[in-house]
């Protein structure tokens, strides 16, 4: 019986990413009717659902802290095309995209999926354990990237409102891409250790192990269709998130709700794989392979996407806000403060994941009634 109910799973988790493209490729640039979006939303779900299996099945094969890089990476670039394709077609209402998009992903990341993780965590054996060398870095890291690409263009004095100059910018991308480059091969190089989970008393469990103890690694040919059929349903996830937008902006303008709000709700539509994956992996009191895709998503978040928007602005009409506002500038503050005090003792109860989770829901509430 499990075996077949393996069969099945995996039939599905095949099917469902081709058939979500191909809605994709049926329904895009076109005018929807209800039914339709109903229908792209339903396999938008899907697409997630086979997306995250398929990242687990990758990061079974190859092991921590590279799976979390393989669903981070992969959402987020696939997260920077669907912005400046946006951003190309939308005109002036944009200019503040990339600047949203990329804030509501921290946010997300950093209070949401790390705030779950902590929760679920501790629920499972009363206290959530995780490295705190790595997970300081990483931390440190996400505090500096988004400090540089979204706070320093508020005070800049150079251009009239909360945008960077050109030198700025490309200082700000090359600044950013370096960052995320050299964590990357401090994570998966002299310093892997600090990014594998580690049991009560602090040693790092056996690399070689599996997230549950039972299954044996799959095969190579198996982990790189599942590479593919991964890429293909993230294709299909930002894609119908793009496809249904226009059903999502004319819900938030029929309730009054800022225009920034629909990049929230976009955000949140395309970081659920790796929701879904790190609540897994916390459940397998596998805590710090959570902590590596909420804190590495944020990291590619900022890392990849302000390079790409600096080289992609070349070709984009108006400005380009990157500034934060105030409520928006407290916000990440108090983020980053009460990440510091999490991370530094490897130990967080469920208190530190509600915290957390607070702080996502008055992100969230503050940009529907700011």
């Amino acid at each position: 019986m499990a075996a077949l109910a393996r069969t099945r799973l995996t039939d599905w988790t095949l099917a469902v990413p081709v058939l979500a493209v191909v809605l994709l490729a049926l329904t895009w640039g076109r005018d929807l009717p209800g039914v339709v979006v109903a229908v792209a939303a339903a396999f938008l779900a899907g697409a997630v659902l086979a997306a995250v299996h398929h990242a687990e099945v990758v990061a079974h094969r190859v092991g921590e802290p590279y799976g979390s890089l393989v669903l981070a990476v992969a959402v987020t670039v696939i997260e920077v095309a669907l912005i400046v394709s946006l951003m190309i077609s939308g005109g002036e209402k944009t200019q503040a995209l990339a600047r949203d998009t990329v804030f509501a992903a921290v946010m997300i990341t950093c209070n949401g999926i790390l705030g779950l993780s902590l929760l679920l965590g501790a629920l499972r054996r009363r206290v959530a354990v995780f490295n705190p060398e790595g997970t300081g870095g990483a931390l440190a890291t996400v505090a500096t990237l988004a400090t540089l690409s979204l706070v320093v263009p508020t005070f800049t004095t150079s251009r009239p409102g909360p945008e960077f100059s050109p030198a700025q910018l490309a200082f700000a991308a090359v600044a950013s891409l370096a960052l995320y480059g050299l964590f990357v091969l401090v994570q998966t190089g002299r310093h892997r250790d600090y990014f594998l989970p580690v049991t009560s008393d602090g040693s790092v469990v056996d690399a070689d192990a599996d997230g549950d103890g039972h299954a044996d690694p799959p095969p190579t040919r198996t982990a790189l269709v599942s590479l593919a059929l991964l890429l293909v349903a993230l294709v299909a996830v930002v894609g119908l998130a793009k496809t249904v937008s226009p059903a999502i902006e004319a819900g938030v303008a029929a309730a009054n709700l800022p225009q920034a709000f629909v990049g929230v709700v976009i955000a949140l539509l395309v970081l659920l794989p790796e929701t879904l994956a790190a609540a897994r992996a916390a459940r397998r009191d596998r805590v710090q392979i959570s902590l590596n895709l909420a804190l590495g998503s944020a990291m590619a978040s900022i890392g990849l996407t302000i390079p790409a928007i600096a080289i992609a602005s070349i070709w984009l009409d108006g400005p380009l806000l990157l500034g934060l506002g105030g409520t928006q500038l407290a916000l990440l503050a108090l983020t980053a403060v009460v990440g510091v005090l999490t991370v530094v003792p490897g130990r967080a109860t469920v208190l530190q994941g509600g915290v957390h989770l607070v702080l996502l829901a008055a992100f969230v509430f503050l940009a529907a009634s700011p």
